[in-house]
């Protein structure tokens, strides 16, 4: 792994993976409330990543001659 890639594990995954569990232990409801906020997370980078797609797409493609 480079540095950047663990610097993002350290940074971001972890405390996410510790957020979510704190958050299931909380829940009266067999952990239903972190799922709920998984599903939401999940959403939010598969939509982050198609407009992120969608409007680096157009500058990348060559232009025709």
């Amino acid at each position: 792994m480079t540095a950047a890639s663990l610097i993002f594990w350290a940074i971001f995954v972890l405390p996410l993976i510790a957020f979510l569990v704190w958050v299931m232990r909380q829940d009266k409801r067999k952990g239903k409330l972190g799922l709920i906020v998984l599903a939401i997370i999940v959403v939010g980078v598969i939509v982050y990543m198609y407009w992120n797609h969608m409007f680096q797409a157009g500058s990348v493609t060559p232009t025709p001659q």
